[in-house]
């Protein structure tokens, strides 16, 4: 069926439970105006005449694989009242900044939406998303725009969790990776350009692993975490290549032949085998018993243990920059007391602790307390930093008061954000109380978040915004990371 691109808006095609994704070709070809962070064009169509009488705009098409300044055919998926879904059926003009995807999965994958976006494009996309969420919620502009920061574009992902299903009657296979767009079912994958390409070419061998498993239905995750070499140096390939700890979620118990598959998998191709029968507290390394990972901060002279289960940055190149910007920023001196917030196992803490006079830690988990502090040890700086449990997301007055005070602080929450820490300090800004700290330095994952909590900083707690910028952590996804940087305006003193 051809519908053209001014009846379109009068076909009825809402979809029902059960029935099929419609597919409507649209030869008359629209011009794509935007894009959103599902890297989908957008386009608009001309308002049809009972639209144009009621004073109402044309109908949206989101385009799947459209750019801005492209004009392109289109076959629409769904049909609602005001907008559309669609794919891209020809590209009449491409856009400049088109670029070829890398990956074979690449719109099957839900993983990496933007490849067929220049990488400076994405960041320049990332960059206006960031400004325009601080102006359109919190009516703010830096004072000044960071450099965007960036680094490799392929093989960056350190830590992944892959989805496993058995398709063995319908494909004679077991699919392991990631999920398709939008949806439960497991993308048919045998390689991946983000992942390290080690671990991406193990990716067909633990198809091969789990499907000679016994409990190859109850085997529904692998998690992947991948450290730095324990010796980059070294002579010895065991010591000079990362490390690499798979933990299978293993829902029934294994039988010695399951677990003899797997010591042979883990001899055969290097990595560090851990299970996980419950939940995340019965995670434990199985083959080898034994085993390091770590990444590095050598700029500060940090080795940050960790285990498979523990919260890391999936970059680790990246990571190195944002904790060298983070501190720099911050200006720590060797008098400061300083505060860490949302610390993990001490991503920020400890780097801080080379600079400031002490630093205190502050996390929600005692789990990751306990690791932060066994970090702290393990890098000799038991005496300059410390750490405690408190739940972040219900903080008063009184609380920020018995962390005592700090002029500098850093926080590094989840994309919730950390609106109960900013409304206690529009409390203590009231109060014109002096624990107020002179700089903060925000680490975002999710810019709405990041301007809902810059609204109240800046409109009720007396702070100005000074600067922000965006970290690409995360190239060819809509993953927003970015910083910001802000500074407590002081009262002018009196002059008689």
């Amino acid at each position: 069926m051809v519908v053209s691109g001014k009846n379109i808006s009068k076909v009825s095609l809402r979809m029902r439970r059960g029935e099929k994704p419609v597919s409507i070709v649209v030869t008359e070809a629209v011009q794509v105006e935007s894009l959103d962070l599902d890297a989908q064009g957008i386009a608009r169509l001309q308002p049809n005449a009972e639209e144009a009488a009621q004073g109402q705009s044309g109908k949206v098409i989101f385009i799947q694989g459209a750019l801005p300044t492209e004009r392109v055919t289109y076959t629409i998926t769904q049909d609602k009242a005001r907008f559309s879904k669609a794919k891209v059926l020809d590209i009449i003009k491409p856009a400049v900044f088109r670029a070829q995807p890398k990956c074979k999965a690449f719109g099957v994958c839900g993983g990496c939406t933007m490849q067929h976006l220049d990488i400076r494009a994405q960041i320049a996309m990332k960059q206006r998303v960031l400004e325009d969420d601080l102006q359109r919620i919190a009516k703010l502009k830096p004072q000044e725009i960071l450099r965007p920061m960036g680094g490799p574009a392929w093989e960056y992902r350190h830590r992944a969790r892959l989805s496993a299903v058995n398709r063995s009657i319908k494909k004679g296979t077991v699919l392991i990776g990631f999920h398709e767009g939008k949806s439960s079912y497991v993308a048919d994958m045998t390689a991946c350009e983000i992942l390290p390409k080690h671990v991406s070419d193990l990716l067909p061998k633990m198809r091969q692993l789990v499907m000679g498993l016994s409990i190859v239905d109850r085997m529904p995750q692998i998690e992947v975490a991948v450290g730095e070499p324990e010796d980059p140096l070294s002579d010895d390939p065991k010591k000079n290549k990362p490390v690499t700890a798979l933990v299978f979620r293993n829902l029934k118990p294994l039988t010695g032949a399951d677990e003899q598959l797997l010591r042979e998998f883990a001899d055969a191709h290097q990595v560090w085998i851990w299970l996980q029968p419950k939940g995340i507290e019965t995670v434990a390394p199985f083959y080898p018993e034994t085993g390091k990972l770590c990444y590095r901060l050598p700029e500060f002279e940090i080795e940050m243990p960790f285990k498979p289960a523990d919260f890391t940055q999936v970059n680790h190149m990246m990571n190195r920059s944002l904790v060298s910007r983070a501190i720099r920023l911050l200006e720590a001196k060797d008098t400061d007391r300083v505060l860490d917030l949302f610390c993990g196992i001490g991503n920020f803490t400890l780097p801080l602790a080379r600079r400031a006079k002490h630093v205190l830690g502050i996390e929600g988990l005692a789990s990751l307390t306990t690791r932060a502090q066994e970090n702290a040890q393990h890098n000799g700086l038991i005496d300059k930093a410390s750490f405690m449990q408190s739940d972040l997301f219900l903080v008063s007055t009184e609380t920020i008061a018995s962390w005592g005070k700090a002029d500098r602080w850093l926080m590094d929450p989840p994309r919730e954000g950390a609106i109960e820490i900013c409304k206690a300090l529009a409390d203590l800004h009231a109060q014109s109380s002096q624990l107020l700290p002179e700089r903060i330095v925000y680490v975002s994952c999710n810019p709405k978040t990041l301007a809902r909590d810059a609204e109240i900083l800046c409109h009720q707690a007396a702070y100005v915004l000074s600067a922000a910028g965006i970290v690409n952590m995360f190239p060819h996804t809509s993953h927003v990371e970015s910083m910001a940087v802000f500074d407590l305006v002081k009262p002018k003193t009196e002059i008689n």
